[in-house]
């Protein structure tokens, strides 16, 4: 038995929820997700009671490993969906270094961190990124949507243009990210 997968889930008030094959469709607030899941995963939605069951389809064994891994998977992700459409996701980013600088300029994020050219990263739809003022010699960014796969991997984009390096912390990264700084080269006594 999957401990994750057989809990239900309750669905808030404002959220349509229609599952049509072997796809669920989430409708909130903020947006609509699409997710299609496996045959070996059965979704049913009740109404009446505002939740959603997942579970193993007709004829699948609890012996079988990968449908116990799915089933637990399945019921994660369309827990995820639910919190996006009616709450949203949120990533924090910060550009640490002298002179280094992050500034949104249409469908583009401009990073300036050290190179010769600026880097642009284009920003998917769905996703919204803020560029607060500068703050002595860090830059915050907020990247915000209503999928938390997306937002994630922006946010992961992002990041991998310029990583944090070990011995001044300079690059980008999480603000909740703790770099681990290396001492540098000691000369001669």
């Amino acid at each position: 038995m999957s401990r994750i997968g057989k809990k239900v889930i309750s669905v808030p008030a404002g959220v349509k929820v229609a599952v049509k094959g072997d796809a669920v469709e989430i409708q909130g607030t903020k947006g609509k997700l699409t997710f299609a899941f496996k045959p070996e995963i059965k979704v049913a939605w009740a109404e009446a009671d505002k939740a959603i069951n997942v579970g193993l389809a007709q004829g699948v064994t609890k012996d079988n490993a990968e449908a116990k891994a799915l089933w637990g998977t399945t019921r994660a992700i369309i827990q995820n969906m639910i919190e996006g459409v009616t709450k949203g996701y949120e990533k924090n980013l910060q550009v640490v270094g002298t002179g280094w600088s992050a500034a949104v300029s249409g469908k583009k994020l401009k990073l300036v961190c050290g190179f010769a050219n600026p880097i642009f990263v284009d920003i998917p739809d769905g996703i919204t990124v803020v560029v607060d003022k500068t703050q002595g010699d860090t830059t915050p960014i907020k990247v915000t949507g209503f999928d938390k796969q997306l937002v994630g991997q922006f946010a992961s984009a992002v990041r991998s243009k310029r990583k944090p390096e070990p011995y001044n912390g300079k690059g980008i990264k999480y603000t909740e990210e703790v770099i681990k700084k290396k001492q540098g080269k000691q000369f001669g006594a």
